[in-house]
């Protein structure tokens, strides 16, 4: 049986992702060429693997978080956009909640889901190594920062 390949269908022009046969192809972003142009939360290094930015995704963002050690994020949510993280190397934590004094903490090999428009703080728990993530979202790497919240005022993290 012949597959039907009308089945994969992309949204807006994708005509410089397609074969001559007509069918969009798997597109690869090799390593070094990932896209850097990519919103951020103060300091977080995003490179996005696969995005609107130069891929023909159009409801997916995935890419890689790096974060220095001892470092914060400022305060931000991400919009509509669910996103799912998985912690490739380090220790992280993350603040959220009233007056963002609940956290939960994490480290190589976890995963974490963060609810569409819910205010945290992304830490590296580490003061001498850094932390990457591999993170996804949808529709997109939506980033709204916020007033920040004092160091002094996140429980556990100044005596981390």
């Amino acid at each position: 049986m012949e597959p039907d390949f009308s089945k994969y269908r992309l949204e807006g022009d994708n005509s410089m992702y397609r074969l001559p046969s007509g069918i969009v192809a798997p597109v690869v972003t090799r390593a070094g060429f990932e896209s850097g142009n990519t919103a951020d939360s103060g300091g977080a290094v995003r490179v996005s693997g696969v995005s609107i930015q130069h891929t023909p995704a159009q409801k997916l963002w995935y890419g890689k978080v790096s974060n220095e050690p001892g470092y914060r994020s400022v305060t931000h949510h991400h919009g509509e956009a669910e996103t799912g993280g998985y912690v490739l190397s380090g220790r992280a934590r993350i603040y959220f909640g009233e007056k963002f004094e609940d956290y939960i903490d994490m480290s190589e090999g976890d995963w974490v889901f963060v609810p569409p428009f819910m205010p945290h703080v992304e830490c590296n728990l580490d003061r001498n190594k850094p932390l990457v993530w591999m993170t996804c979202r949808t529709p997109e790497n939506i980033v709204v920062n916020l007033p920040d919240v004092p160091d002094a005022e996140l429980r556990d993290w100044l005596n981390r």
